[in-house]
């Protein structure tokens, strides 16, 4: 697959999204509950301006979810308690993608969204290890200003063969000619495109030769699919969406994800040392350098590079699904039913009703003249195969859906309450929509 090729980056995501040192987290990371502050904070950028190499353009400030740190980081097993303080001029409403069966916290459809200059508690269980994403951009379209999603680690109570565990939060952003920032939901025009990883535009990851990283990429982008290559480094991946897979190589090199995908992968550091690799990112149109690779110019960490890692520890979904007893659903990814978030309510009649314990399998119709983007909250799905008697080898919770194709899925109906379904298409001004499902 190119990887300026849009066609078979959109196609990708289909088929994609297709003795060791051990890293052991540390007992004090281990946090039962936490307080997350919705605030507006200062953002500075240093886009790259046309034929003239850099320009420093300051946003005035982004709707930011801030915690005790940069990255949350939980471990498997009990539950927890967020505080989450609204210092918007706005509600809000906290979606924690990746973390199933929080029925209680689920947004708009059981709790409603928290009012500028109040407090909300909520609990979840962390019942699965893996890489998710606390993000309350779902009343955001249009908004005064973007919003900036905070990641949420829940690592294994299981030592992992790695050296490190890096987070890659990958950010899009739209800038004016006049330096202003476009919020997604509306037209951007000619507005420079600009990614960031980790809030940086170009950032080094250090690394000595042979060291193994475990790297946690999050397309936190408002509506972009993309495309990431690390250039003359394979990339074994280990889970998607958060959840553990059965390793594989990264099909040409590339990582492929829609807007809110996660991919858990291991890198061995092979680069010569003293080198520098682009890790480089397209979304379909150009690939463009977003950050590097650094390795440091010093003897290797060991003498060769670690051996193939097994399978992450699994977080216990089923390994098999009933689909010839299971409830069938058409669900197109357009149409009335669907509405946007800042209009919904749970008064709204149900996209369907499910028993737990049942199978459940959706056919997502694209219907669109742009590839869709699914979300399902509270569950993860198989992605099934075209004859529908099979599935492909990994757990998603997000699915990117071409124009005109049909997708069908399957989950097991586990958790009881009122989840999120969520649909928008890959394009900057498109609209967020949603409706909801019932477990019961």
């Amino acid at each position: 697959m190119s990887l300026t090729d849009r066609r078979g980056l959109l196609a990708g995501l289909g088929a994609t999204a297709l003795m060791p040192v051990t890293f052991r987290p540390a007992a004090a990371q281990v946090v039962q509950s936490v307080t997350v502050q919705a605030k507006a904070e200062p953002v500075v950028l240093t886009p790259p301006a046309k034929g003239t190499g850099s320009v420093h353009r300051a946003l005035a400030s982004a709707w930011t979810l801030r915690g005790p740190g940069p990255i949350l980081r939980f471990k498997r097993g009990g539950s927890l308690d967020i505080a989450l303080r609204n210092d918007l001029p706005v509600p809000v409403a906290l979606s924690l993608r990746g973390i199933d069966g929080a029925a209680t916290s689920e947004p708009l459809a059981s709790r409603p969204a928290v009012a500028a200059g109040t407090t909300a508690n909520l609990s979840v269980a962390l019942r699965h290890a893996g890489t998710s994403l606390c993000d309350v951009r779902l009343l955001a379209d249009g908004a005064a200003q973007p919003s900036r999603p905070l990641p949420l680690v829940v690592q294994e109570q299981e030592a992992v063969p790695v050296d490190r565990d890096e987070v890659l939060l990958v950010e899009d952003w739209r800038l004016g000619t006049d330096g202003t920032v476009i919020a997604a939901g509306v037209d951007a025009g000619d507005a420079a495109i600009v990614f960031t990883v980790n809030g940086e535009i170009g950032p080094e990851i250090r690394t000595r030769p042979h060291e193994r990283l475990r790297l946690r990429i999050i397309n936190a982008c408002q509506r972009a699919a993309i495309a990431i290559k690390v250039e003359g480094v394979e990339i074994r991946v280990m889970a998607m969406d958060g959840e553990p897979t059965e390793p594989f190589w990264a099909r040409n090199g590339a990582l492929v994800l829609a807007p809110g995908s996660r991919v858990d992968g291991f890198l061995d550091a092979t680069t010569p040392a003293g080198s520098r690799a682009a890790i480089l990112l397209s979304d379909g149109k150009e690939a463009r350098p977003i950050a590097y690779l650094a390795t440091a110019n010093e003897p290797p960490l060991r003498p060769a590079p670690l051996p193939p890692a097994p399978p992450l520890p699994s977080n216990g979904l089923p390994e098999r699904l009933d689909l010839k007893n299971a409830q069938r659903i058409d669900l197109p990814l357009s149409g009335p039913d669907w509405v946007r978030p800042t209009s919904f309510t749970a008064s709204f009649e149900p996209a369907f009703r499910a028993k737990t314990g049942r199978t459940v399998v959706l056919a997502l119709a694209n219907r669109a003249p742009t590839a869709t983007v699914f979300h399902l909250h509270g569950h993860h799905f198989r992605l099934l195969d075209r004859l529908d008697d099979g599935w492909k080898p990994f757990w998603l919770d997000t699915l990117a859906v071409e124009p005109g194709q049909t997708q069908r899925i399957a989950f097991a109906a586990e958790y009881a309450g009122r989840y999120l379904l969520e649909s928008v298409a890959t394009d900057w001004a498109a609209p967020r929509f949603v409706r909801w499902y019932e477990v019961a």
